[in-house]
């Protein structure tokens, strides 16, 4: 398969993924702006932070490593192999949901059972569903491998939204349930989340329709099970050892990536509420960049894995292909730059009046705007850090993984000790500050490894941080404009004012895009390649 075959499996992965996720993610948020006015700020914290840790934790620990060694571009593969090493994660992950169980229930606070009843059950279902999920590994690494572009944005989807739909049933009829409402609500969200999987198989793999897809590795649904290979061995080393590689770094990425949620849970410097504030606040705020980010990050790290070859040098390797790539990274790059740039801009003026909508005076009064507000500033990292990793895990030999996991090391506990002293300091916005610092850091580490890569070579993909002055002076007017706008419109002088402000937003926002469309013609020119958008001119002749 050709670097240009894989680049528009890739592109149309993350425009059907983008698509579907907004579609459904606006239902899903709908859904749960209702919920939320019927819980209290403890019951949102301890669900959202306390269990949610627990359950994220140990998936993170039981298929992270899995997933990125076997995700690598590695054209010869015995996948019997690859599969019977993505079942280990079970086991795995039985053992990590029983021990960071009994730390939950034995080691950490317990809430008030008068204000969050049933939290021994809610700990024991949170694990239970994270063992139910791990069961559909093998399904969901083969659906990626070979760019099974529905399967994974329908099933998630609707496994989200079905989970949604039950948890505010069951907070309308049955509030006194407490958390056996969002246990339940998790584990049925697992379970239809792995038989969506193991259905689309089952189907595919005993239909006339199979035989056509050559590029699968398996005839029946009994090959995806455990099984001893012809050459006897029942895994590959190789992999198991990327594998292992890998699962030092998670560990140390879970850390950063989940940090804050760590430092409420163990050192108590917020208290239920407060941390449910924050938490809706966080989810708020990194709802673009779960939309957006996370779609196109998965799909362009699966693209640069099978185009790039991770022991040759850029140099040694087909030079088709490694331009392709460069070419590819620097329009990511220019794309989250501008992303995060909007959203850090526009999300300033507008933070209040979100949160206000969203949550009532529960979120728009105290901490909430301001914790926003930074958020916003927050994403444009995120946006950044996310295409500049996914391009350097699936470039790195095993040997830079390894050397990458003592700057992993180094960060993980900069971080948790800046975000403690930040939030004995400033409150809960001391997590977003630290959280900053920290992708700062992880985003100086790729630029250096992107910028060594093509060092050597004609391509230099970073330029796709740099924007034209007009465009920048866009922004900046923008900006102006839209806080101007909030101080005597928003949010304090009715419904009218609220439009009027929302209007002054619309045309600020349409004029600076209306710039970049303007000036960023190479980047214009590659969404419309990818996303199969013809010229103007084309359709004239």
């Amino acid at each position: 398969m050709g670097s240009q075959e894989v680049l528009g499996q890739a592109a149309r992965l993350a425009s059907f993924g983008l698509i579907l996720q907004v579609l459904f993610r606006l239902i899903t948020f709908v859904l749960n702006a209702f919920i939320l006015r019927f819980l209290s700020k403890e019951i949102v914290g301890v669900v959202n932070v306390r269990l949610t840790l627990l359950y994220s934790t140990t998936l993170f620990l039981a298929r992270e490593a899995f997933r990125r060694a076997c995700l690598s571009g590695v054209t010869q593969r015995d996948w019997s192999q690859t599969l019977n090493l993505l079942w280990l994660t079970v086991p795995l992950g039985v053992f990590w949901s029983l021990f960071l169980g009994w730390v939950w229930l034995q080691l950490l606070e317990v809430p008030d059972p008068h204000v969050v009843p049933h939290y021994a059950t809610g700990v024991v279902l949170f694990g239970l569903s994270a063992v139910v999920e791990l069961l559909g590994e093998p399904f969901w690494v083969l659906a990626q491998a070979h760019m099974f572009v529905k399967l994974k944005v329908i099933a998630e989807s609707l496994s989200v939204i079905l989970k949604s739909i039950l948890t505010a049933f069951l907070v309308l009829w049955l509030p006194h349930w407490g958390l056996y409402i969002f246990s339940l609500a998790q584990l049925f969200y697992t379970t239809v989340l792995v038989l969506c999987y193991v259905t689309y198989f089952t189907k595919l793999l005993g239909s006339p329709e199979s035989t056509k897809l050559q590029t699968l590795p398996v005839s029946r649904i009994t090959d995806l099970l455990p099984n001893i290979t012809r050459s006897g061995a029942f895994i590959n080393w190789k992999e198991a050892k990327l594998t292992w590689s890998f699962f030092k770094q998670s560990f140390l990425k879970q850390i950063l990536t989940e940090g804050e949620r760590y430092v409420m849970t163990f050192l108590n410097v917020l208290n239920f509420g407060d941390q449910g504030v924050y938490d809706i606040v966080n989810n708020l705020g990194s709802l673009v960049a779960r939309l957006i980010f996370q779609p196109i990050e998965e799909s362009f790290y699966i693209f640069f894995a099978k185009v790039l070859e991770r022991e040759k040098d850029a140099t040694l390797q087909k030079q088709e292909d490694v331009a392709v790539a460069a070419a590819v990274l620097e329009s990511l790059l220019k794309l989250a730059l501008l992303a995060g740039l909007t959203i850090t801009v526009f999300g300033f003026a507008y933070s209040q009046l979100a949160l206000d909508i969203y949550g009532g005076a529960m979120l728009s009064s105290g901490s909430g705007p301001v914790l926003l507000r930074s958020y916003c500033f927050y994403v444009l990292l995120l946006a950044i850090n996310g295409v500049t990793e996914c391009f350097t895990f699936a470039a790195m030999s095993k040997e830079e993984v390894d050397r990458y996991n003592f700057v992993m090391l180094a960060l993980s506990s900069s971080f948790l000790v800046l975000s403690y002293l930040l939030t004995r300091w400033c409150g809960s916005v001391g997590f977003i500050l630290a959280n900053c610092f920290n992708m700062g850091i992880r985003i100086t580490q790729s630029l250096c490894f992107i910028h060594r890569y093509y060092r050597r070579s004609p391509h230099r993909p970073l330029a796709g941080l740099r924007l034209s002055p007009v465009l920048l002076g866009a922004f900046a007017l923008g900006g102006g404009v839209t806080a101007v706008s909030e101080v005597f419109l928003c949010c304090e002088q009715g419904w009218p004012a609220r439009l009027a402000h929302i209007a002054v937003g619309a045309f600020c926002l349409g004029a600076t895009l209306g710039t970049a469309f303007l000036t960023e013609t190479k980047l214009i020119r590659f969404l419309r390649t990818q996303l199969g958008v013809p010229r103007r001119t084309d359709k004239m002749t």
